[in-house]
């Protein structure tokens, strides 16, 4: 069962009888809690997909945010979910009332979905729905798992932190001493590894199969800094691409439309397929040799996973810039490159575009870059908090994201 809707009356909540309890399951019920972007809803697909590959049987419900995005992949994923109404802190007047009124709602759905589902466990994943979700399972009664995916936590983890059952990260947090009691690796769902062959992924994607092939991603939202230099590369050196092709992943709603960057590549002579977004995503991480993404802790992942040269831009518009902190052991191991996104494309030219064109030119360095991967391949931590949640194994921390 899936549904997008909100409904607060605690009657029309779908209830689990197996249960009398938290904790008392017949069949397990894991509910996982986190949304707003790609990057919190993926690593709990992946966790869910673990949990009913070990118990078929088992129950895994999200608890998202509103937002589009959230019900698109979930919907897309056959996952059971409900969207819980909170919004986002902001210190802006109009923005603080909806958050305000967010608090009270959020709180409301929190409250009834946990008494109508009886989760034995509850994963925070971060994202502004989180804190609503921890706190109502505080007062329920409910255990919590918090999984950190960002090397800076931000506010809703920082917040759950403090009455989470356990701890544990993805990333390691440099910044805060003691954070989680594990480090264990980014956990990631199965359609994010390529499936197949280069050749037949980009086949899948209608490009030629022998020709190497450049990715451009912003992640779920897409990313209008890096259109706009996708667009001034194929009109400034159209050349360097001669022997590439490009995979643009440019968002939902880029500015001009996809057909914008299509005719863009066009004019230049460059073979491309402009999508707006990827929920296969691993079929485009397949396809390339080369990647420009920003530096979500899940696309980090990813990219890492499928061994995929890449030069990452951080999301620009977060005063501590933290998203640099994810890509920096893959940077410091000699397996990525980071620039920054100085949103101008002029200036991202000659920044992340001087050095997209530099690997593109470098088979050497690719190479270099693949190898350094290779000895960096993270262990299944989707798996070792499946097994934790439905049996109780102790956290491995991992050696790659220490």
């Amino acid at each position: 069962m899936s549904g997008a809707s909100i409904r607060v009356d605690e009657g029309s909540w779908p209830t689990d009888d197996s249960k009398t309890t938290s904790g008392s399951a017949a069949t397990p019920v894991i509910l996982l809690a986190g949304g707003g972007t790609g990057g919190h809803i993926s690593p709990g697909l992946a966790i869910a997909e673990r949990i009913r590959s070990i118990h078929p049987g088992a129950r895994t419900v999200f608890a998202c945010s509103a937002r589009p995005i959230d019900a698109a992949m979930l919907t897309e994923a056959g996952a059971e979910f409900f969207a819980i109404r909170a919004e986002p802190f902001s210190t802006d007047p109009r923005r603080f009332l909806r958050f305000a009124l967010g608090l009270l709602r959020g709180r409301a759905d929190a409250r009834a979905l946990i008494a109508a589902t009886k989760p034995d466990w509850i994963v925070s994943l971060g994202g502004f729905v989180t804190p609503v979700v921890a706190s109502e399972a505080h007062r329920a009664g409910v255990r919590v798992l918090l999984v950190n995916l960002d090397a800076t936590p931000g506010r809703a983890n920082r917040l759950v932190a403090r009455r989470a059952t356990r701890t544990i990260s993805a990333v390691a947090v440099p910044h805060i001493a003691n954070f989680a009691e594990a480090v264990i690796g980014m956990p990631i769902r199965r359609i994010a590894l390529a499936p197949a062959s280069k050749e037949l992924c980009r086949a899948e994607l209608g490009l030629d199969p022998n020709v190497p092939v450049l990715l451009v991603t912003g992640a779920s939202q897409g990313a209008q800094s890096l259109n706009e230099l996708a667009v001034l590369l194929a009109s400034v050196h159209g050349k360097a691409f001669a022997e590439w092709q490009v995979l643009h992943l440019c968002g939902a709603n880029p500015v001009g439309g996809v057909a914008r960057y299509e005719r863009a590549w066009r004019y230049a002579g460059v073979r491309a397929a402009v999508l707006p977004f990827m929920h296969r995503i691993g079929i485009a991480w397949g396809a390339a040799d080369l990647a420009l993404s920003r530096a979500g802790a899940s696309s980090v992942a990813e990219a890492q996973a499928n061994q995929i040269p890449t030069v990452f831009a951080p999301y620009p518009y977060h005063k501590d810039l933290h998203q640099r902190e994810n890509a920096l052991p893959l940077v410091h191991a000699g397996a990525a490159a980071m620039e920054l996104d100085e949103i101008d494309p002029q200036k991202n030219a000659r920044g992340l575009g001087a050095r997209v064109l530099a690997l593109m030119e470098s088979a050497e360095q690719r190479y270099a870059m693949r190898k350094a991967l290779q000895s960096m391949a993270p262990q299944d931590s989707a798996e070792q908090i499946a097994e934790f949640l439905l049996r109780g194994q102790a956290f491995r921390t991992s050696a790659t994201t220490t």
